[in-house]
Parts: C-alpha cells; sequence; structure tokens
C-alpha cells in the first residue's frame, strides 16, 4: 500500500470535458476509480474539465451525471473548473514569478519547421527552448507585431543551463502498471497556457488534485507519457503528487478508439437500447483483464473480483455482441420486482404480469422485448400461422380436445396428452404445429407457461 494510502483517506476523481456525451469507455475510466474509492472506503469526486467554455456545454454535463448515476456511480463531491480560474491564476502567477512558466511566440509552422530540422540532425523532436534565449526587446518586438505568447513549463531535466539537457528520470509505482520510468529529457515543455489565456487541462487538473486532496489519479493509458512532466509540476506548485494508475484502454472491433463525437456507444444511447447497467459496468470492467468477463448482478458482486492491476497491457476491443450477451444473461436473472416499474411503462400490468414476466424472461435479450409477447398473449400471432394443409387439420382436431377452464400450468401436458392419443402424433410432429397455431412462431417461451396466460376463449379465437 502506498505511503499516500496510508496517511490520507483515498480520494479520486473522474474529469470529463462536458462536450459530448461520455461513452463506454469514459465508463471503464469512471468504474475503475469509483471502485478503488470504494474498496478504500474513500471518495468520488466528479470534476467538470469545462475551461473550454465555448464548447462545455450544461447539458452535457447534466447529461454524464445522469448516465454516472445510472449506471450506479453516485460522487460525493461535483466541482466546475469554470468556477476555479482565480486558483489556476494564482498558480501560473507563482510559475511566472519563479522563472518556470515562460512565453514562447512561435507559430505553428515555425514548431514544425525546427521540429523537420532537429530530425534532420537526427536530435530529438522536441522544443528546444528557444523563447529562453529572448530579450525584453524581442518580446516587445513580437508583442508590437500583434503576436500573443503561449506559455511552457520549463521542465526540470538539466543541472545548470537548461539548453543542456539531461536524463532525468521520473519514477512511479502505478497501481495498474507497476513500476514506470519516464525520462523528462526525452520531452518538449509541455504548453499550459494558449496564446488567447486559455488554460490547457494539465494546470488546472494538478491545481484541483492538489486543493481537493486528490490521492490518485486512474486514468486511460494514453495518458502515460504525460505523467513525468505532471509530477514535475506538482513539486513545482509545492506538492507532492499523487499515485498514479494507468488502464488499457477499450477500442472499437476495428481497432479505432472510441469518440464522444460519435453517439454511437454513448451510455446514453444504450441506456435507450435497452441494455441494464450491470451489463455494461461488467463488460466495461472486466474486458481487457485477467478476470473472466461475466456478467455481475450488481455493484458489490463486480467490487469483489475488482482489482486495478487485473488491466492488461494491450488495447480491449469492445464488441456489442459480447455486450448483448451479457444483458441477456442478466435479464434471464431479473425478479419481477426489478422490473414491474418498466412492466407497467410498457402497459404490462394487473395480476398476471408476475406470471407473464417469469413465462417469458428466458427469451428476451432486453426487457422491452417483453412487449412482443404480451401482444401474442393478449392479441394472438403476430402473423397469421403458416400451416401445411395436414398440419391444419390436426391443429383443428387437437383445438376440439381443449380441456374446459380452469386452465394452470398441467393443462399444456393434459391437453397435448390427450392429442397424441386421439391423433398418434408425438415430439415435433404434435408440439410444433400447435406452438405455430398459438404463437405464430416457432420457438419461444414454454407453453406450458403461456398457455393458461393466453387461456381458453382467446385460444379458441386462434383455431385456423
Amino acid at each position: 500500500m502506498s505511503e499516500a494510502e496510508n496517511n490520507s483517506p483515498v480520494t479520486v476523481r473522474f474529469a470529463p470535458s462536458p462536450t459530448g456525451y461520455i461513452h463506454i469507455g469514459n465508463a471503464r475510466t469512471a468504474l475503475f476509480n469509483w471502485l478503488f474509492a470504494q474498496k478504500h472506503g474513500g471518495s468520488f469526486v466528479l470534476r467538470f474539465d469545462d475551461t473550454d467554455v465555448a464548447r462545455s456545454k450544461a447539458e452535457f454535463a447534466e447529461a454524464i451525471e445522469a448516465d454516472l448515476r445510472w449506471l450506479g456511480i453516485d460522487p460525493d463531491t461535483i466541482a466546475w473548473q469554470s468556477k476555479r480560474f482565480d486558483a489556476y491564476d494564482a498558480a501560473a502567477e507563482k510559475l511566472k514569478s519563479s522563472g518556470l512558466l515562460y512565453p514562447c511566440y512561435e507559430s505553428g509552422e515555425e514548431l514544425e519547421r525546427r521540429r523537420k530540422l532537429r530530425l534532420a540532425r537526427r536530435l530529438p523532436p522536441i522544443y528546444g527552448r528557444e523563447a529562453l534565449r529572448l530579450t525584453d526587446d524581442d518580446r516587445a518586438e513580437f508583442e508590437s507585431q500583434g503576436r500573443r505568447p503561449h506559455w511552457r513549463f520549463r521542465l526540470p531535466n538539466y543541472a545548470q543551463d537548461p539548453f543542456e539537457t539531461r536524463r532525468t528520470e521520473i519514477h512511479w509505482d502505478d497501481v495498474v502498471r507497476g513500476p514506470q520510468t519516464v525520462d523528462l529529457a526525452s520531452m518538449s515543455d509541455p504548453v499550459l497556457i494558449r496564446e488567447d489565456g486559455s488554460y490547457l487541462y494539465t494546470l488546472p487538473s494538478v491545481v484541483d488534485d492538489i486543493e481537493m486532496a486528490v490521492t490518485h489519479i486512474i486514468r486511460g493509458d494514453d495518458h502515460v507519457t504525460n505523467t513525468g512532466a505532471q509530477i514535475a509540476l506538482f513539486q513545482a506548485l509545492g506538492a507532492e503528487a499523487p499515485d498514479f494508475g494507468h488502464h488499457n484502454l477499450l477500442t472499437a472491433t476495428s481497432g479505432e478508439g472510441l469518440s464522444k463525437r460519435s453517439n454511437a456507444l454513448s451510455i446514453g444511447s444504450l441506456r435507450s437500447a435497452g441494455y441494464e447497467p450491470m451489463a455494461i459496468n461488467s463488460l466495461a470492467v472486466l474486458i481487457g483483464t485477467s478476470e473472466s468477463v461475466a456478467a455481475m448482478s450488481s455493484m458489490d458482486a463486480l467490487l469483489e473480483v475488482f482489482r486495478p492491476e487485473f488491466a492488461s497491457k494491450s488495447a480491449a476491443k469492445f464488441d456489442p455482441a459480447e455486450l448483448t450477451g451479457l444483458n441477456r444473461i442478466l435479464v434471464h436473472q431479473l425478479a419481477f420486482e426489478q422490473v414491474a416499474d418498466p412492466l407497467e411503462e410498457l402497459g404490462i400490468s394487473g395480476p398476471s404480469a408476475e406470471a407473464f414476466w417469469l413465462a417469458v424472461r428466458k427469451n428476451i435479450d432486453f426487457v422491452k422485448d417483453v412487449s412482443r409477447w404480451w401482444k401474442v398473449v393478449e392479441e394472438g400471432p403476430e402473423s397469421e400461422a403458416e400451416l401445411a394443409r395436414e398440419d391444419r387439420e390436426f391443429v383443428r382436431e387437437a383445438f376440439a380436445l381443449l380441456p374446459p377452464d380452469p386452465w394452470d400450468g398441467e393443462t399444456w401436458a393434459s391437453w397435448t396428452a390427450e392429442v397424441k392419443a386421439a391423433t398418434g402424433r408425438k415430439g415435433k410432429g404434435l408440439f410444433m404445429p400447435l406452438r405455430i397455431a398459438l404463437t405464430g412462431s416457432r420457438s419461444g417461451p414454454e407453453l406450458a407457461d403461456l398457455l393458461p396466460l393466453i387461456g381458453r376463449a382467446r385460444t379458441l379465437d386462434r383455431q385456423p
């Protein structure tokens, strides 16, 4: 257990940008953090990275919070970075006054040209700190031309002369990947403030992590290379860095990364499609780990198997078909009390509702699929039953042998036994024509369960 875990209550954060809807890959990060906090009796902060005021939308933030709560993640604290610019400004001034945040005036074209020159000279394509050579007069000249600086954080990767970098290793024991090392000399000084004065995520994130006493930062492994610079920034602001963990990412089956710009796999769209939250949680957490992917019935069950270090180091491919399979398993296990409200919203209620659910639940992938079978029970087959001529005659003969009311769970067996004795038919030749006549389908719920729900009068209406 790390020093941070020993001395401080565990605090984690999930910091989405409210510029779109979160998808199952984002949910993976949120769940890793939530489960880690629950495992250690800690707290979970939902922190909206909304410093990009132009693109951030309140409706996206509301949807993100609603999606998390639907999944079973209830934040202990909710924060908005757009309300904390004073704290970021103060940190920026502190870094500027110490010379660790310095102004740069290069355009994108100039930076690209320098990058190519360094590559041609077989040097690492990193920023050469040319802006540190600028005099006050140079900067004044750029300002007079209308140029505005972007501001870079000077990494501590040198002894005395910032133009003579040396290997400077940053080490951390990643809570997912184990011991990690980054060489600060292999990196460009990161830009913290854009030309328009807006902040990139790095400085606000570090300032918030310090002030909110975040002990563990658990995120996707696309951020591994950023960690060294961020640890250096924590130290520059006089703080000890939290522990870091980097889990593998989810990709589409094609190998492409998931994007908020595509709504296909957003949590909201999956919810609308009828997926159960625990199907999403189970796949989002267990895929790409040493644990077998299984349908977990609750967050508590998922917590029992969760270990952050069980994530593999290679990306995990998300297959919607696998999600549907997990959903099917969970739906088949749902008790009537768990679906009573959704069924009522679908118009399914009354004294027969529970018996109906128990009869059909093992024949559906989504709860909403019950509507089809409710219509079959209440109104008859979806389409005219397709029966061969000899089967139509057989069904008419069978219907003539229907037992009197009341019907119960034994009616199907007694009826088919009598039909078998009278007609000589047995097996599929007996059961399939009756199923088609009653439901219009060749497969479906057990007719022993369905027949009492249909009832004698509605059964007679289905006689061919």
